[in-house]
């Protein structure tokens, strides 16, 4: 693994567990807190975003994170087909 590859990983870890104990941060104040360049402040986050694990809303040139991995979603029930006889 390259550098970069292990600050993202890095940073995906410890945004994580920040956000799972915290439940919500802005992308300036995860930017701060962990010391990160934009660039791994972002792929960290697309990364979270990826595996479901937060919800992104835009806020001017922040974004408001949330933590949602816990969060159950309801599921629509699918509708099962039936033929007409």
């Amino acid at each position: 693994m390259n550098p970069l590859q292990e600050n993202i990983q890095t940073a995906v870890t410890r945004m994580g567990e920040f956000l799972a104990k915290n439940g919500k941060a802005t992308s300036w104040q995860l930017k701060v807190t962990f010391r990160l360049s934009a660039s791994v402040l972002y792929l960290a986050l697309g990364v979270l975003y990826q595996q479901g694990k937060i919800s992104l809303e835009a806020d001017g040139i922040n974004y408001h994170v949330t933590w949602t991995e816990d969060v159950q979603t309801p599921q629509p029930e699918v509708a099962s087909a039936q033929s007409p006889n």
